[in-house]
């Protein structure tokens, strides 16, 4: 999509993934739950691309995708949203693995971490909530050090897109986990700090609409800039490989 690889899967097939790559133990892996903000991104910043493309999973969290994936032909219901995908998650593995929670606001990664043991009794290692400004070369190895002490299976990532992709990216040669999943605003939904649109609007592509409402500042040129980009460079796409064909 848009020289962007986007797996054509779901969640059950992204949770079971994520089970076999926990026993299997084979070095790290990383996934970037994306969208079309993150496709659109990646048509700025070639770099971003590649991170992207090298990825082990990148899942489609926006209608947008999927509606694409079903006319290209694969048989995909829903998106992959970042919450949810979370939420099964921890619901299907309960206590069977080590979670750490690495993003968000200062007391989101806490707040987060209690509601997700209370409802699944999963098993939380670590959390942290890094300062939004840069990390210096020690703070960065001291908190590497402070994941690798914990020894998580699952590293969730919540600093939105593309910072926590880059972050994945950057970091994976020095951490050992089996698995990191950038999940973005799922740290703040899940924790209850944000508000969730309604189930019909998430399930007709109409998410943006929610929360360009209750973020307009921060928001907008994701939604009517990249948005509006992102339906002329598919449309464009689209009309030129019907010429070619």
């Amino acid at each position: 999509m848009l020289g962007v690889r986007v797996n054509a899967v779901q969640i059950p097939e992204v949770v079971e993934q994520m089970e076999r790559w926990i026993c299997e133990r084979h070095g790290y892996r990383f996934i970037a739950v994306t969208g079309m903000h993150g496709v659109t991104e990646a048509q700025h910043e070639p770099s971003f691309k590649q991170i992207l493309n090298s990825a082990d999973l990148v899942v489609p969290d926006g209608m947008p995708l999927v509606w694409l994936g079903r006319r290209k032909g694969y048989p995909m219901e829903r998106r992959v949203y970042g919450p949810e995908l979370m939420q099964t998650f921890c619901s299907a593995t309960r206590s069977k693995y080590r979670h750490f929670f690495y993003g968000g606001k200062p007391g989101v990664p806490t707040l987060l971490a209690e509601i997700l043991q209370r409802n699944f009794g999963i098993d939380v290692v670590g959390m942290c909530s890094p300062p939004f400004r840069t990390l210096s070369k020690e703070e960065d190895e001291e908190m590497i050090a402070q994941i690798n002490r914990s020894r998580p299976d699952v590293l969730w990532i919540g600093l939105s897109t593309p910072k926590q992709e880059r972050w994945m990216h950057e970091h994976g040669p020095k951490l050992r986990v089996p698995i990191a999943v950038g999940v973005g605003a799922a740290f703040d939904l899940n924790s209850g700090t944000s508000k969730q649109a309604p189930r019909w609007m998430r399930e007709h592509g109409l998410e943006w609409c929610y929360r360009l409402c209750q973020e307009p500042r921060r928001l907008w040129r994701r939604y009517i800039i990249y948005g509006s980009e992102f339906v002329w460079k598919v449309m464009w796409e689209i009309s030129t490989s019907h010429r070619l064909h």
